[in-house]
């Protein structure tokens, strides 16, 4: 079983999973690279002068896999809580975790497949958001939502943060406690 499931790989997916997996946590990346940030050109994410859509997906994913998250093309269909942990159903496989974060941008078909609550879209083109709390939670245990699909912003830079905020959210409730990621220079 992984500790973390996230459910694509785009600035709020692959941030939740490197964090997630910078933590220590099991986790695994499920994403169908049908995303829109492959078709996007940034230049107003902070640290980054100008970058293409592609080129900023390969550096988030390889930022992920240093601490070991574990990245699969899947096209998933429906998540099943139980007993022993979550069930994401794919078009081909099963994966089980004790927590699952969708990020999948646009789309909250695999949210109302699945039974979590959604509510009009926020956002030009986004018909349809997951419902969630300040923390990330939906009204089903154990699945949390980050990004455009919880309601926030399509800008990357906006995405990433808020994927980074709810993995550290589901950090905290699998530790018990409040948990903190910070880097210091050496030397």
């Amino acid at each position: 079983m992984h500790d973390i499931i996230v459910i694509g790989g785009g600035p709020a997916g692959a941030s939740a999973a490197l964090l997630a997996a910078k933590a220590g946590k099991k986790t695994v990346v499920l994403d169908n690279d049908k995303g829109v940030t492959k078709r996007a050109w940034f230049e107003n994410f902070y640290g980054i002068e100008e970058i293409g859509g592609p080129e900023l997906i390969a550096i988030g994913k390889k930022q992920a896999e240093k601490f070991g998250a574990g990245f699969f093309d899947e096209t998933v269909v429906k998540i099943e809580p139980g007993e022993d942990g979550v069930t994401v159903i794919t078009e081909g496989n099963q994966f089980t975790a004790k927590e699952v974060i969708i990020a999948t941008g646009m789309l909250a078909n695999v949210a109302q497949e699945s039974g979590i609550n959604t509510q009009p879209g926020t956002e030009p083109r986004v018909k349809t958001i997951i419902d969630v709390d300040a923390q990330g939670k939906t009204n089903v245990p154990h699945v949390w939502a980050a990004g455009t699909v919880a309601g926030e912003s399509m800008h990357g830079i906006i995405t990433a943060g808020h994927g980074a905020k709810v993995a550290i959210n589901v950090i905290s409730e699998l530790d018990g406690e409040r948990y903190v990621d910070h880097d210091i220079l050496k030397g």
